[in-house]
């Protein structure tokens, strides 16, 4: 969990440029505030402890603005830049290397049980505001299967996913050396 949490750490600095010393991120970026809780949360809920992984989300959440449930599976290097609004639905689930800015809700498709969040693969980026649901979801599974079809090594390689409100594009995938 350090070791992940560390990652997370240096990604902000990889993906923000306003980030000047850990001092600073460690104390003041929300982002970072609701990942640690949900680290700590999504743990303790793999070890079967009742009740505490919740308490722990919904206090992150009232402290920063940001909803991660506790049973959302998140990747590595996971960034959330100006992140008020964000919520991260319970079966949502998010690769390593993504970045999600404020109010991107990864929510339920309804009430049925099961699979009904989206999932985002890895190398993403998800724009201010971004709330489609399924179009997310649909998305970010076509991205990945483009970039795996005209790159060999994907893992080579960061792809860019935006996703923005209906009024403008739907998405820009794009390679980035």
């Amino acid at each position: 969990m350090f070791k992940t949490i560390s990652q997370d750490l240096q990604a902000i600095f990889d993906r923000d440029p306003a980030a000047t010393s850990r001092l600073e991120v460690i104390a003041t970026y929300a982002g970072f505030h609701a990942l640690l809780a949900y680290r700590l949360a999504h743990w303790l809920k793999g070890h079967r402890v009742p009740f505490l992984p919740r308490a722990i989300s919904q206090l992150a959440r009232w402290l920063t603005g940001i909803e991660i449930h506790p049973s959302a599976k998140i990747g590595e290097r996971f960034f959330i830049d100006h992140g008020m609004g964000v919520v991260i639905g319970e079966t949502a689930e998010v690769g390593d290397n993504v970045t999600l800015f404020q109010g991107v809700t990864l929510g339920g498709t309804g009430k049925e049980r099961g699979k009904r969040h989206p999932t985002l693969g890895s190398h993403v980026v998800v724009g201010a505001g971004a709330t489609g649901v399924e179009m997310a979801g649909q998305i970010a599974e076509l991205a990945h299967r483009t970039l795996r079809r005209d790159f060999r090594e994907i893992n080579t390689r960061r792809a860019r996913l935006i996703l923005v409100d209906a009024a403008g594009p739907a998405f820009t995938p794009e390679s980035v050396p």
